[in-house]
């Protein structure tokens, strides 16, 4: 079975920046343009690019468009965009202008009945993202906790038609300490969605791991920023088939 990369571009003030386990005042610039940043990542033979728009995560509306729109067509990336999407406008304007696929975080709490009408209009182009921490789901750029399970949360998700699930372990966001393979394990063998695996992937060993777990997909991050991990490596075990 593949494993899909995804290298990540996470944007904030129009900057490519990484947190520490989503923490603002932790931003740190990695790199100087988000487009030159994805033209690397696909030269390097990356074909998907997850993006992340910080600032709108935190105010639950888009702010950073502009940036995903001139990456997708600056490349021929399949994007998924994530962070701010809170209402059909926003999925409609995004799927219609050259973006593969949109994240829905906050509102899979929140507002599950918006899920199910994207789902149903967009199918497996709608993605849902689970972050949570010790086992429980954040939402609003992981500023608002609550008390829900993240199986739960799951398995609610796969009922309502969705078919890829982003899941992060917020304690392991950006730290290169490793993912948490037990809550992936969980997730995985809990629900039938593609489960794509975000925060704390380090190294090669890391991408190794989760294809041995069988998941879906690894977001790479500070990873590949910070130089522990290389993206042709990563790939290149990603593509293996046994």
């Amino acid at each position: 079975m593949k494993l899909e990369i995804l290298p990540a571009i996470d944007i904030k003030d129009g900057n490519c920046v990484r947190l520490l386990k989503g923490d603002f005042a932790t931003a740190e610039k990695v790199a100087e343009d988000p487009v030159l940043t994805a033209q690397g990542f696909e030269k390097s033979g990356a074909t998907l690019l997850h993006m992340v728009d910080l600032d709108g995560a935190k105010d639950a509306v888009p702010r950073n468009r502009e940036v995903f729109l001139r990456v997708a067509r600056s490349t021929s990336l399949k994007i998924e965009v994530g962070g701010g999407i809170r209402n059909m406008d926003t999925v409609d304007y995004y799927l219609s202008n050259g973006i593969e696929r949109v994240i829905l975080g906050s509102a899979a709490i929140k507002n599950p009945k918006f899920v199910k009408e994207a789902v149903q209009k967009y199918g497996d182009r709608i993605v849902v993202g689970i972050d949570a921490k010790n086992g429980k789901v954040a939402a609003e750029g992981w500023m608002d906790d609550s008390e829900v399970d993240y199986l739960k949360l799951a398995k609610q998700m796969e009922q309502i038609g969705v078919r890829y699930i982003v899941f992060t372990d917020i304690s392991k966001d950006g730290t290169l300490s490793g993912p948490n393979l037990n809550q992936l394990d969980a997730i995985n063998k809990a629900v039938s969605c593609n489960i794509i695996a975000s925060g704390g992937i380090c190294d090669i060993g890391d991408i190794q791991a989760l294809k041995e777990l069988g998941v879906y997909g690894a977001i790479c991050g500070k990873s590949l920023y910070k130089g522990t991990l290389e993206l042709k490596d990563a790939l290149a075990i990603g593509m293996q088939t046994e």
